[in-house]
This record gives C-alpha cells, structure tokens and sequence, in this order.
C-alpha cells in the first residue's frame, strides 16, 4: 500500500479522536458533541467551517489556486439506537447508543484527509469536506441537500466510503450501477369484525386474512417483476389479538421493500395495494394500506465509478480494487449521487481480529452490537480522499 507519510504520522492522533466519538455517540440531528468536535478540529487546522446545514451538520472549506473546480467528500457522523456489549476503555458512555455502523470511523478518516490538507494543498480548486448528520433513518444528506448544500458549496462530483467487514484491510470495492437498495416501509391494517373465538362465524376474522396476505406478497417477487430484477418484501411484524378466546377487531401487517430501481418499486408498491385491498374485500373485511418511501437506491455514475476505481489502484493495486457486489441495505448518500454524479465505495474493515479485549461475544458485523471500526484503516482511507480529490481537480471533469 502507497500511503502518505503525513496521514500515517498523525494516524495515533486521529485514532484518539475516533475512539472519543465511538465513546460518545449522538443519534440522528443529535450529534451536537460530534460537530462540535469536528469544528473545534477544523478550525484548528485553519480551515474555513460553515455549520448548521442539516441541523448539526459540518462542512470543511479546503481551496488553493484560482480554479473554480470543486469536489465533495462525504462522511457520516450519527451512531444507532442500541446497547453496546463491548466493555473496552473506549466503548460507548452513553447507554442505548453506539457506533455500531462504523460513522465514528468515517468521521476519523475525513478528518485525517483534512488535517493534511491543511498543510498540502497540492491542487487547483476547493475541496469541501462534507460532515453529515443522520444517516441512520434521519435523511441527513437530504435535509443538508434541501438547506443549500449544493448552491453555497457548488461542486462537479460528490463521493462517499463505507467500511465494510468480512474482508481483508487494504481491498477496496467500486462499481458503477446500483450498489445499495432503496429502503421502504410499509403497513397495512386489516379491519374485521371482533366476536367470541367459539362463534367465528358472528365476525369477520383479519387473522386469517393477514396470514393468506403474507404469502400473497411473495408472488410479487416470484410472478410479477422479471426475474432478472433485484427485489425484497419482508413482512416483520404482525401483530393482532388480546385474548385466546376473542377474535380480534382488526390485524396489522409491517415490514420493509428494497429495490434496486425506483421501476421495481413502483411495481411493488401498486401490487401490494392490490392485494392487500382486494384480498380484504374477499373476506368481506376492509384494508388501510400505507407505504412509506425512505431512501431511494444508491446508484454510483460509471464515468465517477471508474475514476475512483484508478485512484485506488494506484494506492492498493489494481488486484486490490474488487468489483462492488450490490447490498439491499440502504444508504442516504443515494440523495447526493441523485443531484451530482459520484460513486459510493467500500473500504474492507477486516474480521475483527483489531478488537481488544473487552469485545463483546458477537462478531464485528455491522449492526452488532459487538462491532468495532478498525483504526489500521485511518492512514488508508485518508491517503484515498486526498489522492481523489487531487486528481480529481488535476484531471476530473469538468
């Protein structure tokens, strides 16, 4: 690996900062402690901030030359609404929140990426380093996008990096195309008509009902959209009932859509409805139908894709830069690649073998509340946004 020598130097600095996040984690519009700190670092720095964008959001103005060329570098800054099992000296001090997803992570690598250019400024243009709120449910990159964000700090091309566990540190991945799925909800109320469960025949059972639903839903999947077609309905929740001798007034159906393409879930959507309001009427119950859009999918542009994929080879090798299998998790960065073109990379966080003792059971997935990020991908994931950025304004496009 070709990392710079002035990342890999302040790396036990930045570690430090990363590890003060992870043990103070802020959910979603709540991360006043993080933007404070990425500020306070900033500033330090002598790098011009703007802040409020998004509520608690954070964005770093780097600029050197005259060129009006610019780009975006994106990192989340929010932890999730769960309970920590790690008991090591930097695990979470606030309980029901962690940084279970890797955000504190992010945040560090931006800031490494900041701290030298602080110092090099080896480009013509404007670097703007984008700190987001709310990635985890809260739409932060669209609440930053509907404050301003692309008017105050207009930019050609906007990039972003998730770590990723299960693969080796030093492979990255990249690909143009969808690489994360849209993220839906959807919930559906079933109304019958409650009686004694010994006299079925005085009501209208939606137990029943909701069960034939549940299946019905899957033929979506297999019968209506093309098999080529990438496509999730997940119902989660059912919940009906009080008493096991009362047929209940009503059942309710939750659950969640991912799709790759906005044509599929549109498919889906007008399906479900379908199903769910005629199959109701066949049982002579009626159907309250609500469906929720969340994050739309996250769909990397090939010429951006491309461009990132050959700066990570220079750092990693070409060997190195593996071709990004698509998720149906969901992102928000997919409301940034909607309004500037970009790619959403994935940086390998290891298997977890960087945990010190005092890690929880589990293993270090994402979500799992025995996750860590992995501080050895600092330097690398540092030395990538500045090797981007810089070739970015030398030979990107206009």
């Amino acid at each position: 690996m070709k990392l710079l020598d002035s990342i890999v130097t302040q790396a036990a600095s930045i570690a430090a900062l990363r590890r003060d996040i992870h043990a103070h984690p802020e959910l979603c519009f709540e991360e006043v402690r993080t933007a404070d700190l990425v500020a306070r670092q900033l500033t330090d720095w002598g790098i011009p901030i703007h802040r409020g964008m998004g509520k608690t959001g954070v964005v770093g103005i780097v600029r050197n030359g005259s060129s009006a060329r610019a780009v975006g570098l994106r990192a989340d800054m929010d932890a999730l609404p769960m309970q920590e099992f790690n008991q090591f000296a930097h695990a979470s001090k606030n309980a029901g929140k962690m940084h279970a997803c890797g955000h504190d992570g992010h945040t560090a690598m931006l800031l490494a990426a900041a701290q030298h250019f602080a110092k090099n400024r080896n480009f013509d243009g404007t670097v703007y380093l984008i700190f987001q709120p709310a990635e985890e449910g809260g739409g932060g990159a669209r609440e930053m996008i509907n404050d301003g964000l692309f008017e105050k700090f207009p930019m050609e091309a906007v990039f972003g990096m998730h770590n990723w566990p299960g693969t080796d540190v030093g492979k990255f991945a990249v690909s143009a195309g969808p690489v994360m799925a849209s993220s839906n909800e959807f919930k559906i109320t079933i109304r019958g008509k409650g009686s004694h469960a010994a006299l079925p025949h005085n009501g209208i059972d939606p137990v029943p009902v909701a069960c034939e639903m549940v299946q019905a839903f899957q033929t979506i999947i297999s019968r209506n959209k093309k098999p080529i077609d990438a496509g999730v309905v997940s119902v989660t929740m059912i919940h009906a009932g009080e008493a096991t001798n009362v047929v209940p007034d009503f059942a309710e159906l939750q659950g969640t859509v991912r799709t790759f393409t906005l044509e599929v879930l549109d498919l889906i959507e007008k399906r479900m409805k379908q199903i769910a309001e005629h199959l109701c009427a066949a049982y002579d119950a009626t159907c309250e139908f609500e469906f929720h859009r969340n994050y739309p999918p996250t769909i990397n542009s090939e010429a951006e894709s491309e461009f990132a994929r050959g700066v990570l080879a220079t750092i990693v090798g070409e060997d190195n830069v593996l071709p990004q299998e698509p998720t149906m998790g969901a992102e928000d960065f997919a409301y940034m690649l909607q309004a500037k073109p970009g790619a959403y990379c994935f940086i390998a966080n290891g298997d977890g073998a960087h945990r010190e003792m005092g890690h929880g059971a589990g293993p270090c997935m994402l979500h799992n509340p025995s996750y860590d990020f992995n501080d050895d991908l600092i330097p690398l994931g540092a030395t990538y946004w500045v090797k981007l950025a810089e070739a970015w304004l030398a030979k990107g496009r206009a």
